[in-house]
């Protein structure tokens, strides 16, 4: 994949992610903060199935920014083919890793699983 559209895809996860961290922060902020945070607030939320794809999302977009990020600092640190394709790899696999076990976590809260 080109690198510009990779840039595109970089930016674009910045933005839905702030817009979706900001719903985040103010559905936290229309309670108070000690009941907001309390451990049956928090997994009802998970039952909440727009609110569990919600986080859903946020983890995808967040994983994405992040590993993008750090993939592109890797690769102005050094360069060659094959450390390229070495550090590509390696964010996707990182990435793809993190968001199974978020997944794996939130579905888990959602369903009761402890």
């Amino acid at each position: 994949m080109r690198e510009s559209i990779i840039m595109k895809i970089h930016y674009g996860t910045a933005l839905g992610a702030v817009a979706l961290v900001a719903v985040h922060v103010l559905m936290r902020l229309s309670q108070k903060f000690d009941v907001s945070l309390s451990y049956q607030n928090v997994m009802a939320n998970y039952h909440l199935l727009p609110y569990a794809l919600m986080l859903e999302v946020i983890l995808v977009l967040l994983s994405v920014h992040g590993f993008n990020g750090l993939r592109v600092i890797l690769l102005e640190l050094k360069q060659g083919a094959t450390y390229e394709k070495a550090i590509n790899y390696g964010s996707i696999a990182a990435m793809a890793v993190l968001i199974a076990y978020g997944s794996r976590t939130i579905l888990m809260a959602g369903m009761g699983i402890s």
